[in-house]
This record gives structure tokens, sequence and C-alpha cells, in this order.
């Protein structure tokens, strides 16, 4: 549990960013993820964490329905002025959908942020159908680049913990879901999971 110290000194860095933050970071490659993601799919396609809709906004027309869910409201009104998805405050932690509901989930360069990783996945595993698919993309710890980038969001006072892929896969196999790590070798690593159906 966080002190009150510490939570008097958080700050809001995504609301902050927000208005910009899709001319700062660059997505990832939209034919990569939908390969990895197995679309299309006529389900529905959550992007837990998915702030602006930055990524799932390009693969928007290979879904049934998009749903972006993030604790910044700044975020999502960004996403909700590209009239992309249904945007939904919330913690990925406490997900306020039933069980199975989700045919794909996605979560691009967000797990870091999280307050509680496992608990998180667990959450994602639950929400995803039965025969669905998560694709979580993280940087690699593995590389020094990554290692620098932990640093530098610890010294901004960003909540970031990073894991290993291989630490995320366990985390995903201990949530009942198969999980494979893949990598091209890049600043990335992708965990891609299905749920038995």
């Amino acid at each position: 549990m966080e002190s009150s110290a510490t939570i008097g000194v958080m700050i809001d860095h995504f609301g902050l960013l927000a208005p910009i933050y899709d001319r700062l970071i660059t997505p990832p490659d939209p034919e990569r993820l939908r390969e990895l993601l197995r679309l299309p799919v006529a389900g529905v396609m959550l992007d837990a964490g998915g702030g602006t809709g930055r990524v799932s906004g390009q693969l928007r027309h290979l879904v049934g329905q998009l749903v972006i869910s993030d604790e910044s409201s700044g975020m999502l009104r960004q996403a909700q002025e590209k009239a992309l998805c249904c945007p939904v405050a919330a913690g990925v932690e406490r997900l306020p959908f039933g069980d199975g509901v989700f045919q794909r989930v996605l979560v691009v360069d967000a797990l870091h942020h999280f307050a509680d990783q496992r608990r998180a996945i667990a959450e994602l595993a639950r929400v995803l159908a039965p025969g669905g698919r998560l694709v979580i993309e993280e940087p690699d710890l593995h590389r020094v680049a990554v290692k620098f980038i932990a640093v530098a969001e610890k010294l901004a006072l960003m909540r970031s913990k990073f894991y290993y892929p291989h630490e995320i896969g366990q985390m995903v196999a201990d949530s009942g879901l198969r999980p494979e790590i893949v990598s091209d070798g890049g600043f990335a690593t992708w965990i891609v999971a299905d749920k038995r159906a």
C-alpha cells in the first residue's frame, strides 16, 4: 500500500501528455499486431491501458467492436474525440466487465504502468472469452535502453514496474492461459496467449 506521502506526489503524467501523446509515441506496426491477434474477428476487442487509442484505432476496422479502458480521463477524451470506440475509465486490476466478454485483449506498452501486474493479468484472463487471444507488448528489459527508461520513469515518479518477458509469461500461465513469447530481437517483446475453448 502506498503511503500518504507517496500519494501526495503522484503526478498525472498521462493526463498532462494526453493532448500531444499521439505525436510523441510511434505506435507499433499494425500489420504485426493484426497477425499476432489473428484479426479480423467479428467479436469485441479490449485495448487495456489503451489511452488515446493510438494503437487499437489502427485495428478498429478488423474487429466487431472496440473497447478502450484506461485510468486517465485525459487520454480517454482523446480516444472519444476520434470516435473509435467505447471508452471506459477503469483500472485493469478491477475491470467492470463480465467473464469471457472479449474475443481479443490487447495491452501495448502499458503493463509496466499498471498498479499490480499479476492481478491485472488475472483480470485480463477473466474477461477473455474461451478460445480468445491475449497479446501483451512490453519493452524488453534485456535491452540496455529499456533499463534506462525504467530508471527514468522512476525518477519521474511514475509507478512503473518492468518485468522480463519470461516473468510476464509466467504470470500469464499462472492465470490459466498458454503463453508464448515472441521476439524479433528489437526493443519490444510480445507475450501471446490463448484461452482454452
